[in-house]
């Protein structure tokens, strides 16, 4: 099973990505955590150290591994370039959730980095296509780590929103990139509701079925937030409210 979780910053995607991770380890599942989100604190959400983080090295900052896998010299280097072996050894596990960071892709303006934005979308590939694990993958507001042909290996891509209107601008650019890609389920994840109006006004924004839950604003996971993560679960209505959309996620793909 394949998860990809997108959202603008600040709307709770991580969080989502966390607790979404911990429930599908209470079912027996073996879980790879991405961080794909450069600025973005999976590891630390799931409750890893800060001391074990600070030496795991992002993906796209291993040279030499890097170099090793794509070749050093020349302009030509595979395309399809051989990463499975990578997934053990460079990464974090904690009960049954393997965290590891990509990094960033480079962006425009900056000096090429072909080499590692096709190592990075081998890696993603890999995840994607031939893992059979579940794998939950944070990104960022986009979702420039997914090609045309790693899309289609996404069961869902779970796109969390606020209820508010520039948050809900941002879920329908994703949406359509997507849409574009292929991926074949996209969903909408209503975040830090705090009343029924602002439900409401998640409920008319998106097209029938396309909301698959929404979840309340919690003072707790608010407090949580200013503490290093742990491996429990939320507990009250946030927690029923994150099982809801859980159960409903299993349904679709088992």
């Amino acid at each position: 099973m394949k998860i990809a979780v997108s959202g603008k910053g600040g709307v709770g995607k991580t969080t989502f990505s966390a607790n979404l991770a911990k429930l599908f380890t209470r079912e027996g599942y073996e879980v790879y955590a991405v961080d794909a989100d450069p600025d973005a604190s999976l590891g630390t959400t799931l409750g890893i150290p800060e001391e074990s983080l600070a030496k795991l090295k992002p993906v796209v900052d291993m040279k030499e591994l890097i170099a090793d896998k794509m070749g050093t010299d020349g302009a030509y280097y595979p395309l399809n370039p051989k990463v499975d072996d990578i997934l053990q050894s460079h990464s974090i596990t904690v009960d049954k959730i393997h965290f590891f960071r990509m990094g960033n892709v480079k962006g425009g303006g900056t000096s090429c980095y072909c080499k590692e934005n096709t190592f990075l979308h081998a890696l993603v590939n890999s995840l994607l296509l031939g893992a059979k694990e579940t794998v939950i993958l944070d990104m960022g507001a986009g979702i420039e780590q997914l090609t045309r042909g790693t899309a289609r290996g996404v069961d869902f891509l779970l796109i969390v929103t606020e209820p508010t209107k520039v948050s809900v601008q941002t879920v329908k650019v994703v949406r359509q990139l997507a849409r574009e890609l292929g991926v074949p389920n996209v969903k909408v994840i209503g975040n830090k509701i705090r009343n029924q109006k602002e439900e409401d006004f998640l409920r008319t924004s998106f097209e029938p079925g396309e909301l698959l839950g929404v979840l309340p604003y919690s003072d707790d996971l608010a407090d949580a937030a200013l503490e290093e993560g742990n491996l429990d679960l939320p507990a009250g209505k946030l927690g029923t409210a994150l099982e809801d959309i859980f159960q409903v996620i299993i349904s679709r793909t088992v």
